[in-house]
């Protein structure tokens, strides 16, 4: 629960209800709002100042003041955790408190169109200064004690990875508004059965991520349940090793890319495997965000075109068949990874043109050898930290990007650094379009496959299951009705 040391979905998913943050997104709409803030704005091309709502307090009873603002994105690049969300805040220079409530932000480059929603994000919660460390992580039991909390809830139990309890928190002053629900309650679930058969047996009001496609497609038909679905963020890929993967040179490396970006029938695994609840991606930025092209269609196809991928690989003079190393892992993607990944394996080996070594690998030793130069091609998701299409560009295609892939080229970064800095939305929008096409056409360092939508499974007489392009899920809307 420390946000200095969280960076994953499941810890952000409880800091989104107990944090307050300068900005946030409304519920429903996902527009970007003021939050903790009265009013923020760009007092300088550099400078992003943030001027806080009055008499702010945590619901511990600890005012809340610029200097809390300060400490709580101060210790994130101190502590600067391998598993904390510090990265977001590459382009923070340093922070100024003029007064108890205004925040000034000189950030590295001028016009940041992404730094408003960077506020919204893992690395934006407000913590109370007299309870956290300025240089160390705090215990979640002690956190949960001390109620250094601004958002809409506070903690009234807290059992780690078993069950934690809300209730309002009456020091609230927030964007998200009272909470029409008092007091709700978050069990955790080992695996997804127990959580479909608590959803279906009303044990539970909703239901939120991990579940199956075939549990969800099993829901659908109790008459007491509702699924809802929402804008589609997440993305599935596969990742290319450039230096490992097949191919005595980069032109061959690039053959060889382009001929599995030739030979994957991404409707069949929408179909298939997941039951039409993640949708086709051909680019490297979803459709559901503004800017998002399909060039890996316009360059690739629709469908498989085996003679186009042999056509590569023989032009490169490469061997055939190709001998690619995928590696996968079983868990930490959702429990349909085993599914999908041998249906690309048998659809890359149906072409002929490739001899696929599929192999899977635990999570825990599967982050550490993938950025170790271990896997030649590989399995990636990504769940964005906020709804904006630089947010599927700058960690994957910068240098010492998150991949870890070893892909780098100088025009690419030159545009990623121009869009993100383009105040002008037809420029930006160019631009980013720009970069999509280049990566599908001459890179492809990584390979999109599909792009999830959110669900969740609610109770009819469940009101307030709003999912919207923010991909945050909030629980103030939520009530039972009769």
């Amino acid at each position: 629960m420390d946000p200095a040391g969280s960076y994953d979905n499941g810890s952000f998913q409880v800091m989104n209800q107990v944090y307050g943050f300068l900005m946030n997104f409304v519920p429903g709409t996902g527009e970007l709002k003021t939050d903790l803030a009265e009013h923020c704005e760009f007092s300088a091309p550099t400078v992003y100042t943030c001027v806080l709502k009055p008499n702010l307090k945590f619901a511990n009873g600890n005012e809340l003041t610029s200097s809390d603002v300060k400490f709580s994105f101060d210790r994130e690049n101190v502590i600067n955790d391998p598993n904390g969300p510090q990265s977001l805040l590459a382009n923070l220079a340093h922070i100024a408190t003029p007064d108890p409530l205004t925040v000034a932000f000189t950030l590295k480059l001028p016009n940041d169109q992404t730094f408003p929603q960077v506020l919204a994000t893992n690395a934006g919660p407000v913590v109370d200064e007299e309870v956290f460390p300025p240089d160390g992580l705090l215990d979640d039991n002690a956190i949960a004690e001390a109620e250094p909390f601004a958002g809409p809830f506070t903690m009234t139990t807290h059992r780690k990875n078993e069950l934690i309890g809300l209730k309002a928190n009456t020091e609230y002053r927030g964007l998200l508004g009272e909470p029409k629900t008092q007091l709700v309650g978050l069990k955790y679930y080992a695996n997804s059965d127990n959580l479909k058969l608590d959803i279906a047996n009303r044990a539970i009001d909703v239901a939120w991520r991990s579940l199956s496609p075939t549990d969800i497609e099993g829901l659908r038909r109790n008459p007491n349940l509702v699924v809802h679905e929402g804008p589609g963020g997440e993305l599935r890929y596969i990742g290319f090793n450039m230096v490992t993967m097949p191919g005595s040179t980069p032109e061959q490396k690039l053959a060889v890319r382009q001929a599995v970006a030739s030979s994957i029938n991404r409707e069949a695994l929408s179909r298939d495997v997941y039951k039409g609840t993640y949708s086709p991606a051909y680019s490297v930025v979803p459709e559901s965000i503004a800017g998002a092209n399909e060039a890996f269609k316009d360059i690739y196809g629709e469908k498989p075109d085996v003679a186009k991928a042999r056509q590569y690989l023989e032009r490169a003079g490469l061997p055939i068949p190709v001998r690619l190393n995928l590696q996968y892992n079983p868990d930490h993607y959702g429990v349909s990874s085993s599914e999908e990944y041998a249906a690309i394996k048998g659809q890359l080996d149906a072409t002929g043109l490739f001899d696929v070594n599929l192999q899977s690998t635990e999570w825990v030793t599967y982050t550490k050898e993938r950025v170790a130069d271990a896997y030649p091609l590989y399995q990636l998701g990504w769940f964005p930290d906020f709804p904006d299409a630089d947010n599927y560009l700058t960690p994957f295609f910068l240098p010492d990007n998150f991949v870890g892939n070893h892909f780098e080229d100088d025009e690419i970064t030159k545009l990623i650094t121009e869009e993100a800095t383009e105040a002008d939305p037809g420029r930006r929008t160019a631009m980013i379009g720009r970069i999509q096409d280049l990566m599908a056409s001459s890179h492809i360092s990584t390979l999109p496959l599909l792009t999830g939508k959110q669900i969740a499974v609610a109770g009819k007489d469940i009101d307030g299951v709003l999912l919207d392009k923010s991909f945050k899920f909030q629980f103030t809307p939520l009530r039972k009705v009769s």
